[in-house]
């Protein structure tokens, strides 16, 4: 089952496993976190978009009992995401296809899901710092796609009162939350998360947004991922091990 540089790992509380391949992708703990805010319902359907090798799809069909879809651009990362829900006995429940997010409104039916997730690449295009590997440059900058279109394609697959949960870098906050009201997703929620208690600025943040909803968002206690001595905090071990 496993190709070239593969391995397969561990999702501990979710008692699953997962491809990985660091010459393409791994998750980082930004896809768990996200998945961890994800609040869960009992009926509706989940798009989660660029899903990468299918991590927050597998970790959240630990949490809910509905359709959870998945689309992802990398042809590769599409390969490792299917064989793994094939490996976790999931196909019935998830499915990830390849496909450019930006054709979503060409794709799908609008107003069709409850739930959209999105993982996002972090850093804009002209950035310097760009990853060589070309995949892991997809993946991680907006070559390929920008936030403002993760935030179209969100507003075109959910219905009214829907709910879009973001991770993204907290230093591109803002970026988020004018994308999102501009899109008619207005932010309801913030996780603000810090590696740890001595380090003063958050790393990265979570957000929870409402399509169609009214102005009024709640910013949430720090969440440290460490403690000082470098264990991790209890929070961070519910994420790992529940």
């Amino acid at each position: 089952m496993l190709k070239t540089n593969e391995r397969l790992d561990q999702l501990i509380k979710e008692d699953l496993s997962i491809i990985q391949n660091d010459e393409v992708f791994a998750f980082s703990t930004d896809a768990l976190l996200l998945a961890h805010f994800v609040k869960p319902i009992r009926r509706g359907r989940i798009m989660d978009l660029c899903s990468g090798n299918g991590v927050i799809p597998l970790v959240l069909s630990h949490k809910v009992d509905v359709p959870i879809e998945g689309i992802e651009i990398q042809p590769l990362l599409v390969d490792m995401a299917q064989r793994s829900i094939t490996y976790n006995g999931l196909d019935a429940r998830i499915d990830v296809r390849e496909m450019d997010l930006k054709r979503v409104s060409q794709e799908y039916l609008p107003s069709q899901y409850d739930i959209v997730t999105c993982n996002p690449p972090y850093f804009r295009e002209n950035q310097d710092f760009q990853h060589l590997k070309e995949a892991h440059r997809i993946a991680r900058h907006e070559v390929l796609c920008t936030l403002d279109d993760c935030i179209l394609s969100s507003r075109h697959l959910l219905k009214q009162g829907g709910k879009l949960y973001m991770v993204h870098r907290a230093d591109r906050l803002v970026d988020c939350l004018i994308s999102m009201r501009q899109g008619g997703i207005e932010p309801k929620v913030i996780w603000q998360i810090y590696s740890r208690p001595d380090k003063p600025a958050a790393v990265t943040v979570v957000i929870e947004a409402t399509k169609g909803g009214k102005p009024d968002c709640k910013v949430m206690p720090p969440f440290y991922i460490y403690n000082v001595d470098g264990s991790y905090s209890s929070d961070m071990q519910k994420v790992y091990y529940g």
